[in-house]
């Protein structure tokens, strides 16, 4: 039996995303649990707030997970987070050794898991992680469709 619960842990990241906005950034969250199902890392997109475009969510989780375990390899942790990751953040994934990637909503621009791309688990490469997509795939994505509807009401890009 699995420890770890999709639905909750997709939930935790949820929480996450719904911090991103507070600060002008895309509400994406990202939490990085071990094999017990413990939260490790967690994060929110912040390249808006801290000026840094390399300032995802995901990004932001897993240094939180290195740092908290000490080790840079996490490859009996799972990353859950709200959108698929981009090709920055599948590179991350691989090379953190991450065993499990659980995300919500795909996504048609940048996706790099299974959208336009398959990085994190790509034959070709030293590390593959199971990709798991869809997980509370409807919260998920409505998320982004709120925040980036009320952008377009305020008149901005």
């Amino acid at each position: 039996m699995d420890p770890i619960d999709p639905h909750t842990l997709m939930g935790l990241a949820l929480n996450q995303a719904d911090l991103a906005p507070a600060h002008g950034d895309v509400p994406v969250g990202c939490v990085v649990a071990d094999a017990s199902g413990q939260v490790v890392g967690a994060g929110h997109n912040r390249r808006q707030v801290d000026q840094d475009p390399t300032a995802h969510a995901e990004i932001i989780a897993l240094r939180a997970a290195a740092a908290q375990r000490g080790q840079w390899r996490l490859d009996d942790c799972t990353v859950f987070v709200t959108l698929e990751p981009c090709p920055m953040c599948a590179g991350a994934i691989v090379n953190a050794r991450i065993a499990r990637v659980v995300y919500g909503c795909t996504d048609p621009k940048a996706g790099a898991v299974r959208t336009l791309f398959q990085i994190a688990d790509d034959q070709r490469l030293n590390h593959r992680a199971e990709i798991v997509a869809g997980v509370r795939a409807d919260e998920c994505a409505a998320r982004l469709s709120d925040f980036f509807a009320a952008l377009r009401r305020l008149g901005k890009k």
